[in-house]
């Protein structure tokens, strides 16, 4: 049975890389259990948040 990874592929680092370097914001929410973890400031949502109540970032 065949294992699926949440890690990214090397085909989705290069794209981020090449996205980056041209202004892009890449970075998603990091998800643990029931809530939302935003990459900026730490701050804990539930799932259905579309920004960070504590530091106003949100993934374009």
């Amino acid at each position: 049975m065949a294992c699926m990874s949440s890690a990214q592929t090397s085909d989705d680092s290069l794209l981020d890389e090449f996205l980056e370097d041209r202004g892009h914001d890449t970075r998603t929410w990091d998800e643990s259990y029931n809530k939302k973890q935003c990459p900026e400031c730490g701050g804990l949502h539930d799932v259905d948040a579309r920004t960070c109540t504590v530091c106003g970032w949100g993934p374009n």
